[in-house]
């Protein structure tokens, strides 16, 4: 199997294993720093009751991967999302010094914009998954556009977080936000990846105009483990 196809396990048992918790059956991000869970490429009963022993009974958990899995009767799917895995098929890399780079003292405007835009997951510490780049107001100094790095398997790093106020749209800050972090991921010799819910057109098209082409469909489910 390809990363690719396992981005979480791949990024915990690679360069994230600092942020990981869990043994070489199931793992998950510790859970201030992101949402997702993991399990290895190939799924055994072991690694579903190592998971059920992490997340604990009842637990919910974020499992992301495109690869399929099936899961055991005593578990429920709460939730699907659909989702697309998209890839950049050429350079797009632009840095831009216009941008500041965020960090940890700057989360509480980080989870304020989040809060506002709802890009998708982020907590506390996802700022320390990579380099996170932002544009504050002119006047004031509230955040208004960000984007960064968060899941990083071998070869490869996730653009998350593109978030731009309301006020602030069709400025194009979210382009260059791109392109400025895709540029900190190509000079590592990385590829930039993304995931985005299917039904989210108008980023869709920013994304295809921007090089990047969908690798694969794919379910994100929100399991429940058994009782």
């Amino acid at each position: 199997m390809e990363a690719l196809d396992n981005p979480v396990w791949h990024a915990l048992t690679g360069l994230q294993a600092e942020f990981s918790e869990g043994s070489s059956l199931a793992l998950r991000y510790q859970t201030d720093v992101a949402a997702f869970v993991a399990l290895p490429d190939e799924v055994g009963p072991d690694a579903w009751n190592a998971l059920a022993q992490i997340v604990g009974p009842g637990g919910v958990a974020v499992l992301f991967r495109p690869a399929p899995v099936v899961l055991p009767g005593d578990w429920e799917i709460a939730m699907r999302l659909n989702g697309l895995q998209m890839v950049a098929t050429e350079p797009i890399g632009d840095a831009d010094d216009t941008f500041v780079e965020l960090e940890a003292s700057d989360v509480d405007e980080m989870l304020a914009l989040v809060e506002r835009t709802r890009p998708g997951p982020f907590a506390r510490r996802t700022v320390e998954l990579g380099t996170y780049l932002g544009r504050r107001a002119e006047t004031g100094n509230g955040l208004i556009a960000m984007a960064g790095e968060r899941l990083h398997p071998p070869g490869y790093t996730e653009l998350s977080a593109v978030c731009t106020d309301a006020e602030a749209r069709k400025l194009g800050l979210a382009t260059r936000l791109i392109r400025a972090v895709a540029a900190g991921i190509e000079a590592r010799g990385e590829t930039p990846i993304l995931h985005v819910l299917a039904e989210n057109d108008a980023a869709i098209r920013v994304y295809e105009r921007l090089g990047f082409a969908t690798r694969v469909a794919f379910e994100a489910l929100i399991v429940q483990a058994p009782t």
